[in-house]
């Protein structure tokens, strides 16, 4: 199963049914392997887990247990304390905006944009000489419908400074054509 720092869980039949409805009900965020998808995986685990059947949850790659453990747990309300929670798409957007000063979510990084638009807009910011971190909206497609919402801007690129939208390319051009754009990624407008 997988090892990381959220929870993974080997699915199998009606048990695992069980299993993944719990940990929804619970907001847990986790990822699953199909150890029908396998067999050299499904068969290692036992021994390596000394855990003879699937289910198997794993928190921060050691192993809770199988159903039954899940379900003790959720009846002493130890579960949520031992797993991680989802994080809410709101949180989880404030987060990346404010992952460094000066954020910009473009198709593709700042190595290679993967449309027109977000290429003009490193280009701009690679000549202001600013530190900035980009977010590839294509590898995340729950990102990359969200902020649209939540920044109440319907496309990309969208550059960010100190949290705060600044817009999209039209906006970063008229920035650089009057001079402004320097001051307001120093975070000074």
């Amino acid at each position: 199963c997988l090892k990381s720092s959220f929870s993974a869980v080997c699915v199998s039949a009606g048990f695992s049914k069980q299993m993944v409805e719990i940990l929804n009900k619970h907001g847990i965020s986790f990822s699953t392997f199909d150890i029908f998808s396998d067999e050299e995986v499904r068969q290692g685990l036992k021994t390596y887990s000394n855990w003879p059947t699937y289910p198997q949850l794993y928190v921060a790659g050691e192993l809770i247990g199988g159903l039954d453990i899940v379900k003790e747990l959720e009846a002493s309300g130890e579960l949520d304390t031992i797993c991680p929670k989802a994080q809410k798409l709101e949180d989880r957007l404030k987060s990346l905006i404010n992952k460094a000063p000066v954020m910009l979510f473009m198709k593709g990084n700042k190595q290679m944009a993967k449309c027109g638009f977000s290429k003009q807009i490193i280009e701009i910011m690679n000549n202001t000489g600013i530190d900035y971190e980009t977010f590839d909206i294509l590898e995340d497609e729950e990102v990359r419908q969200g902020l649209k919402t939540f920044s109440n801007w319907p496309t990309y690129p969208q550059l960010y400074v100190k949290g705060e939208l600044v817009g999209g390319l039209d906006i970063v051009k008229e920035l650089k054509e009057s001079g402004e754009l320097l001051p307001v990624l120093q975070g000074e407008n």
